[in-house]
């Protein structure tokens, strides 16, 4: 028996350096994601377009989520999982990279796209990486620990970004995002262990996975869901600096709230996702429509706009792991495409959210309508969740299927004698 706790040993002090590696992977793509709300007057001003225009930023990026997760996910169905995710951290380089020297508005949207085509397929393969370093009933943790670089960029990562940008340049917070990649992509060639894909898996069986309805209500509450968090965040800026009354420099101290609501949050999907994964949607969708709706008028308030930033933050976030979870669970046999879909699904639905926000302000609505698309967007995700878990419930269980198939046998027997 002690022989075979120590063989063990080595794969398990393996893994905290590798998920450390995932992790410093996420904390450049998350500060690149959302440094941009906070940086997007300045952005503005500078190619000389309106803000509205300068959200397509936003948008530009969650397509290209959207387009590069399946793509560059079939693209890799041959190669391992440590050197893809080396590839796509090299591709995040070169978009941020762009995006630091454009010298218009065409070709900063452009590096936007290429840092993003990375995104979606280096956190759906670095979520069945994390997933298969650790036991069964410990998986969801181990993806909330990946997304921890996400949510800690959102602390550090995205007001540090912010400051700079707006004290010396934005320019500067992407020179400094495409360092943060090379650290990422060194870390994963180095930390991250061979992990061929397993013996079989091809994009056929891959694309079976898509068959179940049920991996289809999860990807489409993804999409919802988390676009309920984006309707508000993206905006936030203009919000809080004309509706709020906040002057330009504290809204990188507002990030940081939202940032610390993101890893509050992702730290619980993290902990009950494995214990009680419906219920812990029910509430927390249900909290996020509620929240958002409220935000329209809390804007208005300080404090209050600060409480529901933090509210925002935590609510969405924990809706994370258990989504992701949620998808490797409904595809087992064939994760990785689907994985890497539904974090395009979290950024289909960052595009929808922000172009809806960007129309309902041009309509003239005013800045805190992105609050009431969000909130209409969370209520949706949470009638997904219980038409999800009423299709489950009529579905019969793998116990009932197996005693089927167990009586069928019987059952001729009886009828041939």
């Amino acid at each position: 028996m002690q022989r075979d706790r120590s063989s063990n040993s080595g794969p398990g002090r393996a893994t905290p350096l590798a998920l450390l590696a995932l992790t410093v992977g996420a904390f450049g793509i998350g500060t690149t994601e959302f440094v941009i709300m906070g940086l997007l007057p300045e952005i503005a001003a500078d190619y000389g377009v309106s803000i509205p225009t300068a959200g397509l930023l936003v948008t530009g990026y969650a397509l290209g989520v959207v387009l590069g997760a399946p793509l560059l996910t079939v693209l890799g169905n041959r190669v391992s999982h440590k050197r893809m995710l080396m590839m796509l951290m090299g591709l995040f380089v070169a978009g941020n990279l762009l995006s630091a020297f454009a010298p218009s508005f065409g070709l900063m949207l452009a590096g936007r796209v290429v840092a993003s085509l990375a995104h979606g397929s280096f956190f759906g393969i670095g979520s069945v990486v994390a997933a298969d370093l650790v036991a069964p009933d410990k998986k969801a943790g181990a993806i909330a620990t990946m997304f921890t670089g996400l949510t800690v960029a959102n602390i550090v990562g995205v007001p540090l970004g912010t400051f700079i940008g707006q004290s010396v340049g934005w320019r500067s917070t992407f020179a400094i995002v495409a360092t943060l990649g090379v650290a990422g992509l060194l870390g994963v060639a180095k930390l991250v262990p061979a992990m061929p894909r397993p013996e079989g898996a091809r994009l056929r069986g891959e694309l079976k996975a898509f068959r179940n309805p049920q991996v289809l209500l999860a990807m489409a509450m993804t999409v919802l869901g988390f676009g309920g968090v984006f309707a508000a965040i993206t905006y936030i800026t203009p919000m809080m600096t004309e509706v709020a009354g906040y002057s330009d420099g504290a809204v990188t101290w507002l990030l940081v709230l939202f940032g610390v609501g993101m890893f509050l949050g992702n730290l619980l999907g993290g902990r009950y996702a494995d214990r009680a994964l419906m219920p812990l949607l029910y509430v927390t969708l249900s909290g996020l429509a509620i929240v958002l709706a409220l935000f329209t008028v809390a804007a208005h308030d300080k404090i209050l706009a600060a409480v529901a930033i933090l509210l925002v933050g935590a609510l969405g976030f924990a809706t994370v792991p258990p989504l992701q979870k949620r998808v490797l669970d409904q595809a087992h046999g064939a994760p990785t495409l689907a994985s890497a879909v539904n974090i395009g699904a979290f950024n289909l639905g960052n595009a929808l959210a922000a172009w809806l926000g960007g129309v309902v302000i041009a309509a003239g609505f005013g800045y805190t309508s992105p609050n009431w698309v969000g909130a209409v967007l969370a209520a949706a995700a949470l009638g997904l969740a219980f038409w999800s878990a009423a299709l489950e419930r009529r579905a019969p269980t793998p116990a009932a299927r197996a005693a089927v198939a167990e009586a069928a046998p019987v059952a001729a027997t009886t009828v041939h004698h």
